[in-house]
């Protein structure tokens, strides 16, 4: 029997993986009006314009939030829904407008200034193909892709309104609750599971694959591939939910609709199909009346100062030049600048002395979701296809290995052309942590992680994917992330920690020597989700907000 899907939970029978929990007659009567509800949501949507309100140097705000990624989305959104006035302040572009091709968002077989962030050429994670660079020079501008550089590691990070939900796969992933302990120890799962998973899945507009439609899909073809392979090497595998509609892939693959998701958009952005949180949680908070959006402003510094907090913010044109410097004060500010920005921010903060009293421990047990990709080199007669649908809807489960747990997304590779690569983003059990520190001499702060330390990860994923090569007398492919390099170990999609719940802060994000600042983003959480860990960002958000509004604001 083929699995039953209700509202971002996969239910697999037939030995395969389980994602989620039991759920009542009426939790399943609401998932479902979620999944259809989810199907007219997306489809065909641009971005909307969200209206933008500029803060002014001098301005006084009950509520601010810096950023608009999943964490921020949710702060604003529910903050404003008990009636608090709310500014946001997003670091990158409001992506409304289109480009000299009518398309808001380039491609990643062509990209553009609009691809990555104040860079003259890519920053691709697949860098090589064939023994030659396949990144591309590209104009310098504020795009929406980030490639953050540390010693050992690059993050890929969102710029623009909605953050990091503009640049991912979407897969929406909630973790086994048998896990949830070694994510979050000090958090309630079974309230998480029962409330705010099944919230945070139905404001993202998760949906579900029609896997009857799966089978025969042409776009697919690379993940019936990946999971022949899995399922010949004897590894459990799981379709997983997506906040892209796959109602309007559908019709993408008829020729019906404008192609996204099979036009090679993803990492860069997608023009249609994706409910990314600034068609869902901003928008919704938008709505209000009461949220304001700052684009194209940096926070640089956050100190006590009467009636609150001062926010000093330096204004960007899309150069990345400073074109102003504001000051504003805010009774409360909530860091949702992801797990770099926040951790950044507060580490400088602490070591400048603007925010002094802050935990020693602001700053450590950041880690990269035991990221890791590889490929392999299938033969002749396992062609992955040359038109591929950019939304991953499919991931091998190894969890249940002690010795190197797995979850591994069956990853495309949109060229435009058939390469016989079955690709792959694992994620694993990585033990190791990295740390941010203030470098007095930059004034910048820097991260000590070590590419060495994806160690473990590697290993984890050979006990899989070697497996698999023997099995099916295929090899690994040594020439997409750098020159004879197998692995991609110096780069992670999925940041975590900083700022970790619990220990920086109380176990609702507070930071406790400052009373009305917290943290409500990726940094709260220790490293590792064991999925891709969008959902639980912000089911967390969801949690903790519910409790701030209900015990701080009366």
């Amino acid at each position: 029997m083929r699995s039953l899907s209700v509202r971002g939970f996969v239910y697999e029978n037939s030995g395969k993986s389980h994602y989620g929990h039991s759920v009542s007659r009426r939790g399943f009567l609401a998932a479902t009006s979620v999944i259809f509800g989810a199907a007219v949501l997306g489809r065909g949507t641009p971005a909307r314009a969200l209206p933008t309100k500029q803060l002014a140097d001098g301005d006084r705000v009950p509520a601010l939030v810096i950023g608009s990624g999943y964490g921020g989305a949710v702060a604003a959104l529910r903050l404003a829904q008990a009636g608090v006035d709310v500014a946001v302040v997003e670091m990158g572009m409001s992506w409304t407008a289109p480009g000299s091709d009518g398309k808001i968002f380039c491609g990643m077989l062509k990209p553009d200034g609009r691809s990555f962030w104040l860079r003259n050429r890519t920053d691709q994670p697949i860098s090589n193909f064939a023994g030659g660079d396949y990144n591309k020079d590209i104009q310098k501008y504020t795009g929406v892709l980030d490639s953050e550089k540390f010693s050992g590691i690059r993050v890929y990070q969102g710029r623009g309104v909605g953050g990091g939900s503009l640049v991912n796969g979407g897969m929406a992933v909630t973790p086994k609750q048998e896990y949830f302990a070694g994510i979050l120890p000090s958090v309630d799962a079974g309230e998480m599971y029962s409330t705010y998973y099944p919230r945070a899945n139905a404001a993202l507009g998760v949906n579900n694959l029609d896997q009857s439609w799966f089978e025969t899909a042409e776009c697919y073809n690379y993940a019936r591939v990946g999971r022949k392979h899995a399922e010949r090497s004897g590894f459990a595998w799981t379709f997983v939910p997506n906040v892209y509609d796959f109602g309007y892939m559908k019709l993408e693959q008829a020729n019906q609709a404008t192609r996204s998701a099979l036009a090679s958009e993803v990492i860069y952005g997608n023009n249609y199909g994706k409910n990314s949180v600034d068609k869902t949680y901003l928008a919704d908070a938008a709505a209000t009346g009461k949220v304001g959006i700052t684009p194209m402003h940096q926070v640089t510094a956050v100190s006590p100062t009467e009636g609150g907090y001062k926010v000093e913010m330096k204004q960007l044109d899309t150069s990345g030049a400073t074109v102003a410097t504001k000051a504003v004060v805010a009774q409360r500010v909530f860091f949702a600048a992801g797990s770099v920005g926040t951790s950044k921010l507060l580490v400088s903060m602490k070591a400048q002395g603007k925010l002094p009293d802050l935990p020693d421990t602001v700053g450590s047990n950041w880690g990269n979701n035991g990221n890791v990709m590889v490929a392999r080199a299938n033969h002749m007669w396992d062609d992955t296809g040359s038109l591929q649908s950019c939304i991953p809807c499919l991931g091998i489960d190894n969890w249940a290995d002690t010795a190197g747990p797995v979850f591994a997304e069956v990853s495309p590779i949109p060229a435009g052309l058939e390469t016989f690569i079955s690709l792959y983003l694992a994620i694993t059990k990585n033990p190791n942590r990295g740390k941010f520190t203030f470098n007095s001499g930059t004034g910048g702060v820097d991260l000590n992680w070590q590419t060495g330390w994806a160690q473990p990860s590697i290993d984890a994923a050979k006990r899989v994917f070697d497996k698999i090569n023997k099995k099916e007398g295929t090899i690994y492919r040594t020439d997409l992330f750098g020159l004879y390099k197998t692995w991609g170990d110096d780069f992670t999609y999925h940041p975590l920690g900083g700022c970790v719940l619990n220990q920086s802060t109380d176990n609702y994000g507070r930071l406790t020597s400052y009373p009305g600042l917290y943290v409500i983003d990726g940094s709260l959480i220790p490293g590792s989700t064991t999925v891709n860990p969008f959902v639980t960002i912000t089911a967390l958000a969801e949690r903790n907000i519910e409790h701030i509004v209900a015990t701080d604001l009366r």
